[in-house]
């Protein structure tokens, strides 16, 4: 954590201050990972951080503010998965070792964060214009670069002028956050991990490239 860190009422906490309100986001975090997120109430966070409820709302509003704060430290770690994409050549084996090293950043993202995301996209889906927010600057990350590389192969004239680049990319994107969201619901389907990614290799390279990854 870095720069100050003020109470609700402004106050600069000290280094014991910071130690538990971090403590309180660490609790939090890992309530939500087995917690319905609406279950989770102050209380229960304060007693798990073996604090008291007055001592948590020093630090944040409410849970939902204090869910917040964990989204935005997540959304800043998901900035750079722009770097699984950017400046990366599409071309021959680099273009399927691009797509591949794309799946398995991706979906490892939403493993690590999958409570966190998980409340972020319900917060998103009923319309919380932050938690929308914070959804979207991570997909960017991603969508910007992607939508980059499709404009570079239609400068050199190896994909459909008449498409656009940012449908393409946001559509990629959009299905691979769909699908690692949907993770475990593939077993459901007899789909394997291991059969899940090199379909979706499959798939982003035809998709920025329109031929399949080379052997």
């Amino acid at each position: 954590m870095t720069g100050q860190v003020r109470t609700v009422d402004g106050r600069v906490a000290g280094r014991r201050g910071q130690a538990t309100r971090q403590k309180l986001l660490d609790c939090l975090s890992e309530m939500l990972s087995t917690s319905p997120y609406r279950d989770v109430k102050v209380i229960d966070v304060a007693r798990k951080a073996g604090t008291s409820p007055a001592t948590f709302y020093q630090y944040f509003p409410d849970v939902e503010g204090a869910v917040l704060e964990i989204a935005e430290e997540m959304a800043k770690e998901g900035a750079g998965l722009t770097d699984l994409v950017a400046g990366r050549s599409w071309a021959g084996k680099s273009g399927a070792q691009a797509a591949e090293e794309l799946v398995e950043g991706f979906l490892s993202f939403w493993r690590k964060h999958d409570a966190i995301l998980r409340v972020v996209d319900l917060g998103a889906a009923e319309g919380d214009k932050r938690f929308y927010k914070i959804r979207m600057k991570i997909l960017n990350s991603v969508t910007n670069s992607l939508t980059d590389a499709v404009k570079e192969l239609q400068s050199k004239g190896r994909y459909d002028k008449d498409v656009s680049p940012a449908a393409v990319a946001g559509s990629i994107v959009a299905m691979l956050a769909a699908v690692a969201a949907h993770q475990k619901g593939f077993q459901s389907w007899g789909v394997k991990q291991a059969e899940l990614r090199p379909a979706l290799t499959l798939l982003i390279h035809l998709g920025i490239t329109g031929k399949k990854p080379p052997k």
